[in-house]
């Protein structure tokens, strides 16, 4: 579209310009051929002027007279009548041509014929003691030799107009369509009121198509240039900030782990100092519950290990962000179980039975330490939904199956659910609800399934609360 208005716009001027320069060609020409033809015509007026004055005579009276010799000197003469006092015009119209001669006291015209071939007409000047009369013709009254536009291939067309008639002095090539100019004027003559009349006819084929094609060649090309310019120079900028963008990205990966360390930390800390307050409570008893304490440190130690493991797969992924842990087979049945265990005295306390389905053992490749953060993350997730409904209608299901060659697990809730326009965003870094939360943990859960090879979705539950869904592909079967 670009190309298409410049070369429009181009091609405009150029037409335009080829327009105007012709058309002062044209102009110029005319007015040298009107000046050239009224040049000749004042020359007949002072012939005659001059006749009169000297009244020529030849001196035995004969009717050889001297002026009859003009026509050597001037071609377009071809005769000159004398009227002496008392004798008669030969021909008509001349006398009528004189009565208005002697009331102008100038030259009359007489006797018009533009129609002929080569165009005659009179020119009568009334004087004492004769008159005399010029017959003049129109074509050898053009000045040829200092004609300004070769006659026969100029395309102007000359004509000279009087009283309806004209006579063609140059016949051009006149034809429809295209631009007309026309140049009409009077010859500087009062008696040889002639009127020039030139035009020019521009057709469609005298436009500078050359021109023109040259200039949308050049406009493609320069489009052409430019576009592969500002490619280079968009791809440039994009490498350069492809680059920045590299050199950023760890920082502000190390920005969100960070938080997600804190996230991901707190919670087998909290076991871990809740099962070691334990241990020391019953140590301190007396009788002291050794086995029972036992068993909170073992939990306590299990926690701890947890705790490291997931360290190591933080700084994993800050040292070799393009290397993933190697997977493994994991039950996901087995992974509920272990997170309700550890999540049994929050149930309790909120009044929950978590219910688990399994409608088909599921074997699933990945991460067992990311896997079981994801799944405490979503029931943790759910159990707090649930704070907001009252006891009787707390509900918590967890659904266990495969489809497609993925491990399917489901955790749906009766909590309070999540807005329509809230869902959208429910996975971004930071984004959350509830007072005091980071908005980090459905954003980890996320990742940390993308980086196995599975997807984490969320979508409302009907007729209340919400359903999450983590699709984790299956392992090879054994």
């Amino acid at each position: 579209m670009v190309w298409f208005a410049i070369s429009v716009i181009g091609c405009v001027l150029l037409a335009r310009n080829e327009l105007v320069q012709l058309r002062e060609a044209f102009e110029i020409d005319a007015r040298i051929s009107h000046r050239l033809l009224s040049q000749r015509v004042v020359q007949h007026e002072a012939v005659l002027a001059t006749l009169a004055l000297l009244q020529p005579a030849a001196p035995d009276g004969s009717a050889d007279l001297a002026e009859q010799r003009l026509s050597s000197v001037y071609p377009q003469i071809l005769s000159v009548q004398r009227r002496d006092a008392g004798a008669a015009w030969l021909g008509t119209g001349l006398d009528e041509a004189e009565q208005a001669s002697r009331q102008s006291r100038a030259a009359a015209l007489a006797n018009a014929d533009f129609t002929s071939a080569r165009g005659r007409y009179q020119l009568v000047l009334a004087a004492q003691p004769a008159s005399y009369a010029l017959l003049i013709d129109i074509h050898g009254t053009i000045p040829w030799n200092d004609w300004s536009m070769p006659v026969q291939t100029s395309p102007v067309r000359v004509t000279l107009e009087h009283a309806g008639q004209a006579f063609v002095v140059q016949a051009g090539r006149v034809a429809a369509g295209g631009w007309r100019f026309a140049f009409h004027k009077h010859l500087d003559s009062v008696s040889q009121p002639f009127e020039v009349v030139a035009i020019r006819q521009v057709g469609w084929q005298e436009l500078p198509w050359l021109a023109m094609t040259l200039w949308a060649v050049a406009v493609a090309a320069a489009l052409a240039t430019w576009s592969a310019w500002q490619g280079q120079r968009s791809a440039r900028r994009r490498a350069e900030a492809l680059l920045r963008v590299g050199q950023v990205a760890r920082l502000n990966t190390l920005g969100e782990l960070a938080a997600g360390m804190a996230h991901e930390l707190n919670q087998p800390l909290t076991a871990i100092l809740a099962n070691t307050q334990a241990a020391k409570r019953l140590l301190q008893e007396d009788p002291g519950e050794l086995p029972t304490a036992l068993q909170a440190m073992d939990q306590a130690v299990a926690q701890a290990r947890r705790a490291a493991e997931v360290l190591g797969r933080l700084r994993r992924t800050v040292e070799q962000p393009a290397r993933a842990a190697p997977g493994q087979t994991v039950d996901l049945a087995q992974v509920v179980r272990s997170a309700l265990d550890l999540l049994e005295p929050e149930c309790q306390g909120r009044g929950v039975t978590a219910s688990v389905h399994i409608e088909q053992i599921a074997l699933v490749l990945a991460e067992r330490v990311a896997l079981e953060q994801i799944v405490h993350n979503l029931i943790t997730n759910a159990l707090q939904a649930l704070d907001a409904v009252p006891a009787s209608e707390r509900l918590l299901a967890i659904h266990i199956g495969a489809a497609k060659g993925m491990g399917v697990l489901r955790v749906v809730d009766t909590g309070s659910g999540i807005a329509p326009d809230t869902l959208p965003h429910v996975f971004e870094p930071f984004f959350t609800t509830r007072e005091g939360g980071l908005g980090l943990g459905l954003s980890l859960c996320e990742t940390l399934a993308s980086g196995m090879g599975g997807h984490l979705s969320a979508q409302a539950n009907v007729p209340r609360g919400a359903i999450f869904v983590l699709s984790l592909p299956l392992a090879p079967a054994p």
